[in-house]
Protein backbone atom coordinates (compact mmCIF):
# COMPACT_ATOMS: atom_id res chain seq x y z
CA UNK A 1 0.00 0.00 0.00
CA UNK A 2 1.40 3.37 -0.97
CA UNK A 3 0.96 6.59 0.93
CA UNK A 4 -1.34 7.72 -1.83
CA UNK A 5 -3.88 5.04 -1.00
CA UNK A 6 -4.16 5.91 2.69
CA UNK A 7 -6.80 8.25 3.98
CA UNK A 8 -4.23 10.88 4.85
CA UNK A 9 -2.77 10.45 1.40
CA UNK A 10 -0.19 12.95 0.27
CA UNK A 11 -2.03 15.71 2.11
CA UNK A 12 -0.12 15.07 5.35
CA UNK A 13 2.67 17.66 5.74
CA UNK A 14 6.11 16.17 6.21
CA UNK A 15 5.16 12.82 4.69
CA UNK A 16 7.07 11.18 1.86
CA UNK A 17 4.83 10.72 -1.18
CA UNK A 18 5.32 7.46 -3.04
CA UNK A 19 3.04 8.10 -5.99
CA UNK A 20 2.81 11.52 -7.66
CA UNK A 21 0.95 12.01 -10.95
CA UNK A 22 0.39 15.74 -11.56
CA UNK A 23 -0.30 15.18 -15.27
CA UNK A 24 -3.43 13.15 -14.40
CA UNK A 25 -6.34 15.67 -14.23
CA UNK A 26 -8.33 13.85 -11.53
CA UNK A 27 -5.29 13.32 -9.31
CA UNK A 28 -4.27 16.95 -9.70
CA UNK A 29 -7.74 18.32 -8.92
CA UNK A 30 -8.52 16.15 -5.89
CA UNK A 31 -5.13 15.53 -4.28
CA UNK A 32 -2.19 17.04 -6.10
CA UNK A 33 -3.03 20.74 -6.23
CA UNK A 34 -3.40 21.36 -2.45
CA UNK A 35 -0.13 19.57 -1.73
CA UNK A 36 1.72 21.38 -4.51
CA UNK A 37 0.43 24.77 -3.34
CA UNK A 38 1.49 24.13 0.26
CA UNK A 39 4.99 23.12 -0.79
CA UNK A 40 5.17 26.14 -3.10
CA UNK A 41 4.18 28.58 -0.33
CA UNK A 42 6.83 27.28 2.07
CA UNK A 43 9.40 27.16 -0.72
CA UNK A 44 8.71 30.81 -1.57
CA UNK A 45 9.24 31.87 2.05
CA UNK A 46 12.52 29.96 2.32
CA UNK A 47 13.76 31.20 -1.04
CA UNK A 48 12.86 34.82 -0.25
CA UNK A 49 15.03 34.66 2.88
CA UNK A 50 17.80 33.02 0.88
CA UNK A 51 17.89 35.97 -1.49
CA UNK A 52 17.94 38.33 1.51
CA UNK A 53 21.10 36.62 2.77
CA UNK A 54 22.62 36.27 -0.70
CA UNK A 55 22.48 40.01 -1.34
CA UNK A 56 23.42 41.15 2.19
CA UNK A 57 26.67 42.71 1.06
CA UNK A 58 24.89 44.95 -1.46
CA UNK A 59 23.62 46.89 1.57
CA UNK A 60 26.43 46.21 4.04
CA UNK A 61 29.36 47.11 1.76
CA UNK A 62 28.03 50.63 1.18
CA UNK A 63 28.15 51.27 4.93
CA UNK A 64 31.38 49.53 5.94
CA UNK A 65 33.56 52.64 5.74
CA UNK A 66 30.99 54.57 7.78
CA UNK A 67 31.58 52.26 10.76
CA UNK A 68 35.37 52.58 10.83
CA UNK A 69 36.67 50.45 7.96
CA UNK A 70 38.87 51.84 5.19
CA UNK A 71 38.29 49.68 2.11
CA UNK A 72 38.80 50.99 -1.42
CA UNK A 73 35.92 51.18 -3.91
CA UNK A 74 37.14 48.19 -5.93
CA UNK A 75 37.40 46.11 -2.72
CA UNK A 76 33.84 47.02 -1.79
CA UNK A 77 32.62 46.10 -5.27
CA UNK A 78 34.40 42.76 -4.88
CA UNK A 79 32.54 42.05 -1.64
CA UNK A 80 29.21 42.65 -3.41
CA UNK A 81 30.28 40.31 -6.22
CA UNK A 82 31.78 37.38 -4.29
CA UNK A 83 28.50 35.86 -3.04
CA UNK A 84 27.56 35.34 -6.69
CA UNK A 85 30.77 33.35 -7.28
CA UNK A 86 30.11 30.73 -4.62
CA UNK A 87 26.38 30.88 -5.36
CA UNK A 88 26.93 30.10 -9.04
CA UNK A 89 29.42 27.29 -8.38
CA UNK A 90 27.30 25.67 -5.67
CA UNK A 91 24.14 25.75 -7.77
CA UNK A 92 25.53 22.84 -9.77
CA UNK A 93 25.72 20.35 -6.85
CA UNK A 94 22.62 21.88 -5.27
CA UNK A 95 20.64 21.11 -8.42
CA UNK A 96 21.30 17.39 -7.82
CA UNK A 97 20.36 17.33 -4.15
CA UNK A 98 16.57 17.19 -4.39
CA UNK A 99 16.50 13.91 -6.39
CA UNK A 100 19.24 12.51 -4.14
CA UNK A 101 17.98 13.36 -0.64
CA UNK A 102 14.48 14.84 -1.03
CA UNK A 103 13.13 18.37 -1.33
CA UNK A 104 11.84 18.64 2.24
CA UNK A 105 15.07 17.54 3.89
CA UNK A 106 17.29 19.63 1.64
CA UNK A 107 15.19 22.80 1.91
CA UNK A 108 15.21 22.62 5.71
CA UNK A 109 18.95 21.91 5.99
CA UNK A 110 20.11 24.46 3.40
CA UNK A 111 17.94 27.17 4.96
CA UNK A 112 19.22 26.46 8.47
CA UNK A 113 22.85 26.71 7.28
CA UNK A 114 22.35 30.39 6.39
CA UNK A 115 22.23 31.29 10.08
CA UNK A 116 26.05 30.90 10.13
CA UNK A 117 27.06 33.76 7.78
CA UNK A 118 24.38 36.03 9.27
CA UNK A 119 25.65 35.58 12.83
CA UNK A 120 29.29 35.91 11.77
CA UNK A 121 28.74 39.05 9.69
CA UNK A 122 26.91 40.72 12.57
CA UNK A 123 29.95 40.17 14.79
CA UNK A 124 32.53 41.13 12.14
CA UNK A 125 31.09 44.55 11.27
CA UNK A 126 31.32 45.68 14.90
CA UNK A 127 35.12 45.51 14.96
CA UNK A 128 36.91 47.90 12.54
CA UNK A 129 40.03 45.73 12.95
CA UNK A 130 38.32 42.78 11.27
CA UNK A 131 40.60 41.75 8.37
CA UNK A 132 39.34 42.07 4.81
CA UNK A 133 39.91 38.34 4.38
CA UNK A 134 37.24 37.60 6.99
CA UNK A 135 34.69 39.58 4.97
CA UNK A 136 35.72 37.65 1.86
CA UNK A 137 35.02 34.38 3.68
CA UNK A 138 31.64 35.59 4.94
CA UNK A 139 30.72 36.86 1.48
CA UNK A 140 31.48 33.44 0.01
CA UNK A 141 29.37 31.79 2.72
CA UNK A 142 26.49 34.11 1.82
CA UNK A 143 26.74 32.59 -1.64
CA UNK A 144 25.32 29.34 -0.24
CA UNK A 145 22.03 31.23 -0.05
CA UNK A 146 22.13 31.88 -3.79
CA UNK A 147 22.66 28.18 -4.45
CA UNK A 148 19.31 27.44 -2.79
CA UNK A 149 17.60 28.81 -5.89
CA UNK A 150 18.71 25.79 -7.95
CA UNK A 151 17.41 23.19 -5.54
CA UNK A 152 14.23 25.16 -4.85
CA UNK A 153 13.29 25.55 -8.52
CA UNK A 154 14.14 21.92 -9.27
CA UNK A 155 12.01 20.79 -6.33
CA UNK A 156 8.95 22.84 -7.31
CA UNK A 157 9.19 21.66 -10.92
CA UNK A 158 8.46 18.10 -9.72
CA UNK A 159 5.20 19.11 -8.02
CA UNK A 160 3.40 20.85 -10.89
CA UNK A 161 2.09 19.61 -14.26
CA UNK A 162 3.70 20.92 -17.41
CA UNK A 163 0.86 23.34 -18.17
CA UNK A 164 1.27 25.05 -14.79
CA UNK A 165 5.05 25.00 -14.43
CA UNK A 166 5.58 28.42 -15.97
CA UNK A 167 3.32 30.11 -13.43
CA UNK A 168 4.56 28.02 -10.48
CA UNK A 169 8.23 28.53 -11.26
CA UNK A 170 7.57 32.19 -11.96
CA UNK A 171 5.98 32.62 -8.54
CA UNK A 172 8.69 30.66 -6.75
CA UNK A 173 11.50 32.49 -8.51
CA UNK A 174 9.80 35.88 -8.60
CA UNK A 175 8.77 35.94 -4.95
CA UNK A 176 12.17 34.52 -4.06
CA UNK A 177 13.86 37.31 -6.02
CA UNK A 178 11.72 39.70 -3.99
CA UNK A 179 14.06 38.93 -1.10
CA UNK A 180 16.63 41.27 -2.64
CA UNK A 181 14.19 44.16 -2.43
CA UNK A 182 12.99 43.15 1.04
CA UNK A 183 16.58 43.13 2.30
CA UNK A 184 17.47 46.48 0.70
CA UNK A 185 14.30 48.01 2.14
CA UNK A 186 14.72 46.51 5.62
CA UNK A 187 18.46 47.09 6.04
CA UNK A 188 18.39 50.93 6.12
CA UNK A 189 15.53 50.76 8.63
CA UNK A 190 16.96 48.24 11.08
CA UNK A 191 20.52 49.63 11.16
CA UNK A 192 19.24 52.85 12.67
CA UNK A 193 17.76 51.17 15.76
CA UNK A 194 19.20 49.11 18.61
CA UNK A 195 17.44 45.77 18.22
CA UNK A 196 20.01 43.32 19.54
CA UNK A 197 21.72 45.18 22.39
CA UNK A 198 21.02 42.18 24.59
CA UNK A 199 23.16 40.03 22.30
CA UNK A 200 26.07 42.45 21.96
CA UNK A 201 24.84 44.77 19.21
CA UNK A 202 26.32 48.07 20.39
CA UNK A 203 26.44 49.97 17.09
CA UNK A 204 28.98 52.54 15.91
CA UNK A 205 28.97 56.25 16.78
CA UNK A 206 28.85 58.55 13.74
CA UNK A 207 30.18 62.09 13.42
CA UNK A 208 26.69 63.62 13.78
CA UNK A 209 26.19 61.94 17.16
CA UNK A 210 23.87 59.17 15.92
CA UNK A 211 24.70 55.47 16.00
CA UNK A 212 24.70 52.97 13.13
CA UNK A 213 23.83 49.40 14.09
CA UNK A 214 25.16 47.72 10.95
CA UNK A 215 25.09 44.31 12.63
CA UNK A 216 21.28 44.44 12.51
CA UNK A 217 21.36 44.09 8.71
CA UNK A 218 22.63 40.52 9.21
CA UNK A 219 21.11 39.48 12.53
CA UNK A 220 17.54 40.44 11.62
CA UNK A 221 17.30 37.37 9.37
CA UNK A 222 18.38 34.79 11.97
CA UNK A 223 15.01 34.25 13.70
CA UNK A 224 13.21 34.28 10.35
CA UNK A 225 15.58 31.62 8.99
CA UNK A 226 14.96 29.41 12.02
CA UNK A 227 11.20 29.65 11.47
CA UNK A 228 11.65 28.85 7.76
CA UNK A 229 13.76 25.75 8.48
CA UNK A 230 11.15 24.41 10.89
CA UNK A 231 8.34 25.14 8.42
CA UNK A 232 10.18 23.29 5.66
CA UNK A 233 10.93 20.27 7.83
CA UNK A 234 7.39 19.83 9.12
CA UNK A 235 5.35 21.33 6.29
CA UNK A 236 6.90 20.17 3.02
CA UNK A 237 7.01 16.74 1.35
CA UNK A 238 9.61 14.52 -0.26
CA UNK A 239 8.60 12.94 -3.57
CA UNK A 240 9.75 9.38 -4.13
CA UNK A 241 9.02 9.88 -7.84
CA UNK A 242 11.64 12.66 -7.90
CA UNK A 243 14.47 10.30 -7.00
CA UNK A 244 17.22 9.96 -9.60
CA UNK A 245 20.87 8.97 -9.60
CA UNK A 246 23.66 11.44 -10.28
CA UNK A 247 24.47 9.63 -13.54
CA UNK A 248 20.93 10.10 -14.87
CA UNK A 249 21.06 13.80 -14.11
CA UNK A 250 24.53 14.44 -15.54
CA UNK A 251 23.35 13.45 -19.02
CA UNK A 252 21.90 16.96 -19.45
CA UNK A 253 25.45 18.25 -20.00
CA UNK A 254 25.29 16.64 -23.44
CA UNK A 255 22.22 18.61 -24.48
CA UNK A 256 23.15 21.48 -26.77
CA UNK A 257 19.96 23.41 -26.10
CA UNK A 258 20.76 23.51 -22.40
CA UNK A 259 23.90 25.56 -23.11
CA UNK A 260 22.09 27.93 -25.47
CA UNK A 261 19.32 28.51 -22.94
CA UNK A 262 21.99 29.07 -20.28
CA UNK A 263 23.32 31.99 -22.33
CA UNK A 264 19.86 33.54 -22.50
CA UNK A 265 19.26 33.05 -18.80
CA UNK A 266 22.64 34.62 -18.01
CA UNK A 267 21.50 37.73 -19.88
CA UNK A 268 18.22 37.97 -17.95
CA UNK A 269 18.60 36.63 -14.43
CA UNK A 270 22.33 37.39 -14.51
CA UNK A 271 21.47 41.00 -15.22
CA UNK A 272 18.86 41.08 -12.46
CA UNK A 273 21.13 39.70 -9.75
CA UNK A 274 24.18 41.59 -11.02
CA UNK A 275 22.37 44.92 -11.06
CA UNK A 276 20.90 44.13 -7.64
CA UNK A 277 24.38 43.54 -6.24
CA UNK A 278 26.10 46.51 -7.86
CA UNK A 279 23.48 49.21 -8.40
CA UNK A 280 23.79 50.91 -4.99
CA UNK A 281 27.60 51.06 -5.18
CA UNK A 282 27.46 52.25 -8.81
CA UNK A 283 24.94 55.00 -8.06
CA UNK A 284 27.03 56.15 -5.11
CA UNK A 285 30.12 56.56 -7.33
CA UNK A 286 28.25 58.47 -10.04
CA UNK A 287 25.89 60.54 -7.91
CA UNK A 288 27.42 60.77 -4.41
CA UNK A 289 24.88 63.37 -3.31
CA UNK A 290 21.96 60.95 -3.80
CA UNK A 291 20.76 58.93 -0.79
CA UNK A 292 20.69 55.78 -2.86
CA UNK A 293 19.90 53.37 -0.02
CA UNK A 294 16.52 55.08 0.28
CA UNK A 295 15.65 54.00 -3.29
CA UNK A 296 17.82 50.95 -4.06
CA UNK A 297 15.07 48.45 -3.19
CA UNK A 298 12.79 49.67 -6.02
CA UNK A 299 14.83 47.96 -8.75
CA UNK A 300 14.85 44.45 -7.26
CA UNK A 301 11.18 44.90 -6.34
CA UNK A 302 10.24 45.65 -9.95
CA UNK A 303 12.38 42.80 -11.24
CA UNK A 304 10.95 40.27 -8.81
CA UNK A 305 7.34 41.20 -9.57
CA UNK A 306 8.10 41.20 -13.29
CA UNK A 307 9.55 37.69 -13.07
CA UNK A 308 6.24 36.29 -11.85
CA UNK A 309 4.47 38.17 -14.64
CA UNK A 310 7.01 36.89 -17.17
CA UNK A 311 6.25 33.27 -16.33
CA UNK A 312 2.49 33.73 -16.50
CA UNK A 313 2.69 35.84 -19.69
CA UNK A 314 4.84 33.20 -21.35
CA UNK A 315 2.32 30.49 -20.50
CA UNK A 316 -0.21 32.49 -22.51
CA UNK A 317 1.84 33.97 -25.37
CA UNK A 318 4.82 31.64 -25.51
CA UNK A 319 8.19 32.06 -23.84
CA UNK A 320 10.04 32.55 -27.13
CA UNK A 321 7.93 35.55 -28.19
CA UNK A 322 8.15 37.20 -24.79
CA UNK A 323 11.90 36.62 -24.51
CA UNK A 324 12.65 37.94 -27.98
CA UNK A 325 10.78 41.21 -27.44
CA UNK A 326 12.28 41.52 -23.98
CA UNK A 327 15.87 41.31 -25.26
CA UNK A 328 15.17 44.05 -27.78
CA UNK A 329 13.96 46.27 -24.94
CA UNK A 330 16.97 45.42 -22.76
CA UNK A 331 19.33 46.46 -25.55
CA UNK A 332 17.38 49.70 -26.04
CA UNK A 333 17.48 50.60 -22.34
CA UNK A 334 21.17 49.74 -22.06
CA UNK A 335 21.82 52.20 -24.88
CA UNK A 336 19.72 54.90 -23.22
CA UNK A 337 21.71 54.59 -20.01
CA UNK A 338 24.75 56.21 -21.65
CA UNK A 339 22.79 59.45 -21.98
CA UNK A 340 22.23 59.65 -18.21
CA UNK A 341 25.83 59.18 -17.00
CA UNK A 342 28.08 62.03 -15.87
CA UNK A 343 30.67 62.92 -18.52
CA UNK A 344 33.38 65.51 -19.01
CA UNK A 345 31.89 68.91 -18.20
CA UNK A 346 28.42 67.48 -17.52
CA UNK A 347 26.94 66.18 -14.30
CA UNK A 348 24.50 63.69 -15.74
CA UNK A 349 20.97 63.19 -14.42
CA UNK A 350 20.29 61.01 -11.40
CA UNK A 351 16.55 60.99 -12.11
CA UNK A 352 17.08 59.76 -15.68
CA UNK A 353 19.78 57.31 -14.53
CA UNK A 354 17.46 55.87 -11.90
CA UNK A 355 14.47 55.69 -14.27
CA UNK A 356 16.39 53.86 -17.02
CA UNK A 357 17.90 51.46 -14.52
CA UNK A 358 14.41 50.68 -13.20
CA UNK A 359 13.42 49.73 -16.76
CA UNK A 360 16.48 47.48 -16.97
CA UNK A 361 15.46 45.82 -13.70
CA UNK A 362 11.93 45.40 -15.03
CA UNK A 363 13.00 43.74 -18.28
CA UNK A 364 15.68 41.63 -16.56
CA UNK A 365 13.01 40.26 -14.22
CA UNK A 366 10.48 39.72 -16.98
CA UNK A 367 13.08 37.93 -19.08
CA UNK A 368 14.05 35.72 -16.15
CA UNK A 369 10.49 34.41 -16.02
CA UNK A 370 10.12 33.99 -19.78
CA UNK A 371 13.46 32.24 -20.30
CA UNK A 372 12.74 29.84 -17.42
CA UNK A 373 9.43 29.00 -19.07
CA UNK A 374 11.30 28.36 -22.32
CA UNK A 375 13.69 26.05 -20.50
CA UNK A 376 10.91 23.97 -18.96
CA UNK A 377 8.89 23.68 -22.18
CA UNK A 378 11.68 23.20 -24.72
CA UNK A 379 13.81 20.72 -22.80
CA UNK A 380 10.77 18.71 -21.77
CA UNK A 381 9.54 18.45 -25.37
CA UNK A 382 12.97 17.47 -26.65
CA UNK A 383 13.31 14.76 -24.01
CA UNK A 384 9.86 13.34 -24.74
CA UNK A 385 10.60 13.22 -28.48
CA UNK A 386 14.00 11.59 -27.89
CA UNK A 387 12.61 8.83 -25.64
CA UNK A 388 9.69 8.10 -27.95
CA UNK A 389 11.98 7.99 -31.00
CA UNK A 390 13.90 5.10 -29.46
CA UNK A 391 10.68 3.23 -28.71
CA UNK A 392 10.26 4.21 -25.07
CA UNK A 393 6.85 4.17 -23.43
CA UNK A 394 4.94 7.29 -22.39
CA UNK A 395 5.55 6.64 -18.68
CA UNK A 396 9.30 6.32 -19.24
CA UNK A 397 9.32 9.46 -21.39
CA UNK A 398 7.46 11.49 -18.77
CA UNK A 399 9.76 10.33 -15.96
CA UNK A 400 12.93 11.06 -17.93
CA UNK A 401 11.59 14.44 -19.05
CA UNK A 402 10.87 15.52 -15.48
CA UNK A 403 14.31 14.39 -14.25
CA UNK A 404 16.27 16.03 -17.08
CA UNK A 405 14.26 19.25 -16.92
CA UNK A 406 14.90 19.58 -13.18
CA UNK A 407 18.63 18.91 -13.59
CA UNK A 408 18.84 21.37 -16.49
CA UNK A 409 17.11 24.06 -14.45
CA UNK A 410 19.82 23.68 -11.83
CA UNK A 411 22.69 23.93 -14.30
CA UNK A 412 21.17 26.87 -16.14
CA UNK A 413 20.45 28.73 -12.92
CA UNK A 414 24.09 28.22 -11.91
CA UNK A 415 25.31 29.90 -15.08
CA UNK A 416 22.76 32.68 -14.68
CA UNK A 417 23.99 33.41 -11.16
CA UNK A 418 27.45 34.20 -12.54
CA UNK A 419 26.03 37.55 -13.64
CA UNK A 420 25.98 38.53 -9.99
CA UNK A 421 29.78 38.44 -10.06
CA UNK A 422 30.60 39.70 -13.53
CA UNK A 423 28.37 42.78 -13.52
CA UNK A 424 29.64 44.37 -10.25
CA UNK A 425 33.21 43.42 -11.22
CA UNK A 426 32.73 44.94 -14.67
CA UNK A 427 31.53 48.18 -13.07
CA UNK A 428 34.45 48.19 -10.66
CA UNK A 429 37.02 47.46 -13.38
CA UNK A 430 35.59 50.05 -15.75
CA UNK A 431 35.62 52.68 -13.00
CA UNK A 432 39.19 51.81 -12.02
CA UNK A 433 40.47 51.99 -15.62
CA UNK A 434 38.46 54.89 -17.04
CA UNK A 435 36.67 56.55 -14.14
CA UNK A 436 33.32 55.74 -15.78
CA UNK A 437 31.03 52.67 -15.96
CA UNK A 438 30.41 53.32 -19.68
CA UNK A 439 32.91 50.64 -20.74
CA UNK A 440 31.01 47.99 -18.81
CA UNK A 441 27.68 49.14 -20.22
CA UNK A 442 29.03 48.83 -23.77
CA UNK A 443 29.78 45.16 -23.08
CA UNK A 444 26.27 44.62 -21.73
CA UNK A 445 24.71 46.32 -24.75
CA UNK A 446 26.60 44.07 -27.18
CA UNK A 447 25.66 41.02 -25.14
CA UNK A 448 21.95 41.86 -25.27
CA UNK A 449 22.13 42.35 -29.04
CA UNK A 450 23.80 38.94 -29.37
CA UNK A 451 20.97 37.41 -27.32
CA UNK A 452 18.39 38.97 -29.64
CA UNK A 453 20.10 37.27 -32.59
CA UNK A 454 20.50 33.92 -30.82
CA UNK A 455 16.88 33.85 -29.68
CA UNK A 456 15.63 34.62 -33.17
CA UNK A 457 17.99 32.34 -35.11
CA UNK A 458 17.66 29.28 -32.85
CA UNK A 459 14.06 29.56 -31.65
CA UNK A 460 12.24 32.57 -33.13
CA UNK A 461 12.15 31.25 -36.68
CA UNK A 462 10.43 28.11 -35.36
CA UNK A 463 7.68 29.86 -33.42
CA UNK A 464 4.98 28.86 -35.87
CA UNK A 465 6.08 25.25 -35.53
CA UNK A 466 5.97 25.44 -31.73
CA UNK A 467 9.73 25.54 -31.06
CA UNK A 468 13.06 24.22 -32.30
CA UNK A 469 13.30 20.45 -31.99
CA UNK A 470 16.60 19.74 -33.66
CA UNK A 471 19.69 19.31 -31.55
CA UNK A 472 22.08 22.25 -32.18
CA UNK A 473 25.52 21.31 -33.44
Amino acid sequence: MTLLSRSAGPRRPGAAIEDWQPEQPEFWRTRGQPVARRNLCISIYCLLLSFCVWMLFSAVAVNLNKVGFDFSTDRLFLLTALPAVSGAILRVPYSFMVPLVGGRRWTAASTLFLVIPCLWLGVAVQDPQTPYGVFITIALLCGFAGANFASSMANISFFFPKARQGGALGLNGGMGNLGVSVMQLAAPLVISTSLFALFGGTGHALADGSRLFLENAAWIWVPLLLVAAVAAWFGMNDLATAKASLRKQMVVLKRGHMWILSLLYLATFGSFIGFSAGFAMLAKTQFPEAQILHYAFFGPLLGALARSAGGALSDRLGGIRVTLVNFVLMALFAGLLFLTLPSAGQGGSFVAFFAVFMLLFLTAGLGSGSTFQMIAVILRKLTLDRVKSRGGKDEEAQREAVTESAASLGFISAIGAAGGFFIPQAFGTSLALTGSPAGAMKVFLVFYVVCVLVTWLVYGRNINRGMATKKPR
